[in-house]
């Protein structure tokens, strides 16, 4: 079996994933456009629709990022992707997550990091995750679900400014 970075299958019972294209963006921007929601982030203006234009143009470009929606009502949460998938290192980075206010402290963002990591840990033994410098509240949920902290280093987001990140990684054993 190989790694597919945007499997059409994914969802439990509070979200499913769906492949992101084109089309989604109005829909998707209507979350992103919520400025508290980047205030932590290392692109504070990530709520500006030009800004945001490039996000989504990186997300659609990476081939593995999925729009998160409601499993119910399939109302629109976010947004989050696999990329850097690695074959022979056998590992895969989880990030570009965000998910509207109104579904903060409600189990989502922990059933979306689950069900991800779950399938990724069909193919690959390490988890990596970038989280802003600043990110203190993404940082603390990221720990919440075992992650450890391992590095520092500038990460270069698509047609952006590097930014400090902190590398956080899941062991498949340690899950």
């Amino acid at each position: 079996m190989k790694f597919i970075q945007q499997p059409r299958h994914l969802e439990n019972e509070l979200i499913k994933l769906v492949p992101l294209n084109e089309n989604d963006f109005e829909e998707l921007y209507a979350v992103a456009s919520d400025k508290l929601i980047w205030e932590q982030h290392p692109n504070k203006l990530r709520y500006q629709k030009d800004v945001f234009q490039n996000f989504f143009e990186g997300a659609i470009e990476s081939k593995g990022a999925f729009f998160v929606r409601d499993a119910k009502t399939n109302e629109p949460i976010g947004s989050s992707r696999f990329y850097d998938y690695n074959e022979n290192e056998k590992s895969v980075l989880i990030g570009y997550t965000f998910i509207g206010r109104k579904f903060w402290g409600n189990g989502y963002n922990k059933a979306l990091k689950k069900l991800m990591m779950d399938y990724a840990f069909q193919y690959v033994d390490t988890i990596y995750f970038h989280i802003g410098a600043f990110n203190i509240r993404s940082q603390k949920a990221i720990e919440k679900i075992g992650a450890t902290k391992i590095d520092e280093f500038e990460v270069e987001y698509y047609g952006e400014e590097s930014k400090m990140n902190y590398i956080y990684q899941i062991m498949k054993e340690n899950k």
